[in-house]
C-alpha cells in the first residue's frame, strides 16, 4: 500500500466515552474533503476500555491504526506517533477537538511552502477559545512563561499542529522532555533551529472536561520547563531520564 500524504496522530488516554463518535465524525469530514490520510490513535496507559475501542476502530477502517504506549504520557505517545507516521505531512490532533478545518487549512499552507510547521493558536487574534475562563487564563499564563524563560515567539504551543514530517521528526528526536511540555519543546526547538513556523487561529470547543486535573499538572510542567531552561540556555540536561 502506498504511503498516505498525511498522517494524523491523536494521543488518547481514558477516552472510551467519546472515542468512537470523535473518530467517526472526524474521518467522515476528512473523507468528504478527499484527503489521502492515515489516522494513528496513540493510546497511552488507559485504564478504561480505550485500547479495545481503538483496536475496533482500526479493524473497522483501514485508514485507522493504533498502538499503545506503556504509560500515561501524552508527550511520549505523541512522539512515538510522529515516528510511526508514514505521511509527508503530520497533523497532531486532540480527541476532544478533532478539527478537520484546521487540518485542511494548515495543509494548504504547508503544500504552498508558506511554512514547515503550523500551530493552531487558541490565543491569537481571530481565534475563538470556548473553554472555561480558568483554562483560557492558564494557557495565556503558560505561554507568557515560555516567552520569558525560553524565548518562545508566538501565542500558543499546545494543541493542534501540522508539519512536514522529516524535519520535525528530527527535531522531536532531540527533545528532552515528555508529558505535556513535549508539545511546547517541539515548537520552541523548531523555532530555534530556524524552521519556518506559522500560527493560524482556531476555534476550540471541547467535548469533555480535561482528562487530567490542571492543578495536578502544574508541578510536572514547572519541573520540565526548568529542565528546558537549563538545556537551552546552559547546554545542560539535568537528568538522563525523560520526565
Amino acid at each position: 500500500m502506498a504511503d498516505p500524504e498525511v498522517s494524523i496522530v491523536i494521543p488518547v488516554y481514558n477516552e472510551s466515552e467519546i472515542l468512537h463518535d470523535s473518530v467517526s465524525e472526524y474521518t467522515a469530514a476528512l473523507e468528504a474533503s478527499g484527503l489521502d490520510y492515515e489516522l494513528i490513535l496513540a493510546e497511552n496507559g488507559s485504564r478504561d476500555g480505550t485500547p479495545e475501542l481503538a483496536a475496533e476502530e482500526a479493524e473497522a477502517n483501514p485508514r485507522v491504526r493504533t498502538f499503545s504506549y506503556p504509560e500515561p504520557n501524552y508527550g511520549g505517545a505523541l512522539r512515538e506517533g510522529i515516528y510511526q507516521a508514514r505521511g509527508r505531512y503530520v497533523v497532531c490532533e486532540e480527541i476532544d477537538i478533532c478539527d478537520a478545518d484546521f487540518a485542511l487549512r494548515a495543509l494548504d499552507r504547508l503544500r504552498a511552502g508558506e511554512a514547515q510547521f503550523v500551530v493552531g493558536s487558541k490565543a491569537m487574534r481571530g481565534a475563538h477559545d470556548r473553554r472555561p475562563l480558568s483554562r483560557r487564563a492558564a494557557t495565556r499564563a503558560y505561554n507568557g512563561l515560555l516567552r520569558v524563560t525560553l524565548g518562545f515567539r508566538g501565542t500558543d504551543t499546545h494543541g493542534l499542529k501540522a508539519f512536514a514530517r522529516e524535519p520535525i521528526a528530527e527535531v522531536a528526536a532531540r527533545c528532552i522532555v515528555e508529558h505535556d511540555v513535549f508539545a511546547s519543546e517541539l515548537v520552541i526547538r523548531a523555532q530555534r533551529e530556524g524552521l519556518k513556523a506559522l500560527e493560524i487561529p482556531v476555534e476550540i470547543v471541547e467535548k469533555r472536561a480535561p482528562s487530567i486535573d490542571l492543578a495536578k499538572r502544574v508541578p510536572r510542567v514547572a519541573k520540565n520547563v526548568g529542565r528546558l531552561m537549563l538545556a537551552i540556555h546552559l547546554g545542560r540536561d539535568p537528568g538522563a531520564k525523560k520526565d
